[in-house]
């Protein structure tokens, strides 16, 4: 959440392998570390925003993150 709110392109593409895969549920799917991290700049480009962590929970080899975007909007991601 720390490098979202510092719009930081690179640690946050630093955080997925070359090969990994970023599925936002309405958007097509994003296929490699490049491509994520042009997603993040492109993100980034269009809005500033701050996000605020709500709950993590651990599952196995799961990780879900529920957060709130500086607009109020609640979301989650599963990693």
């Amino acid at each position: 959440m720390e490098a979202l709110n510092r719009a930081d392109v690179e640690a946050l593409a630093n955080f997925y392998a070359e090969d990994a895969v970023n599925h936002q549920m309405a958007n097509e799917l994003v296929v490699g570390r490049a491509a994520i991290r042009r997603m993040f700049a492109e993100e980034f480009a269009k809005a500033e925003m701050r996000y605020i962590v709500g709950r993590i929970f651990e599952i196995d080899d799961w990780a879900i993150l529920e957060w709130r975007d500086s607009l109020g909007l609640r979301r989650c991601g599963f990693f």
